[in-house]
């Protein structure tokens, strides 16, 4: 395995779990800025990298992550089980492509675009894909595969 792969897989496997607890603490408590900036630095860390190895679906993943915690961070949205539902679903997905890069050392392929189209419209960017249960599921599927 390329070696600049294998760091990243270890320290995003690390971040991977730091984020599960942080995003579960932040439904507990919603309003917590400190907690909010961990959040997105750790996310926009592993999308700069993503960015930089050329994972092109990690990274879109990411970014529409990101695109979410900005506006947690900074106020302008809250974090409502909803949002941290769509939030944890995106870490999930980043999760299974990097489970999968660990195995393969190649980015699976799989449509997130309903997920993608979910975290969009938290971020009030446009988008033309209709999130749905049976889509999130398939993206969850397809990552894993």
């Amino acid at each position: 395995m390329d070696e600049v792969l294998a760091e990243f897989l270890a320290e995003t496997g690390e971040n991977l779990q730091t984020l599960d607890a942080a995003v579960l603490e932040l439904e507990q408590r919603p309003g917590d800025r400190e907690l909010l900036r961990s959040i997105f630095r750790t996310i926009h860390t592993i999308k700069g990298t993503c960015s930089f190895l050329g994972l092109a679906r990690l990274e879109a993943v990411a970014h529409a992550a990101e695109n979410v915690l900005v506006l947690l961070r900074d106020g302008a949205l809250t974090a409502s089980p909803e949002v941290v539902s769509d939030v944890l679903a995106a870490i999930d997905v980043i999760r299974a492509i990097v489970e999968a890069l660990e195995t393969t050392q190649v980015e699976p392929d799989g449509d997130d675009r309903a997920l993608i189209a979910a975290l969009d419209r938290w971020a009030g960017q446009p988008t033309t894909t209709e999130p749905s249960d049976e889509l999130f599921a398939a993206a969850l599927e397809a990552a894993a595969a």
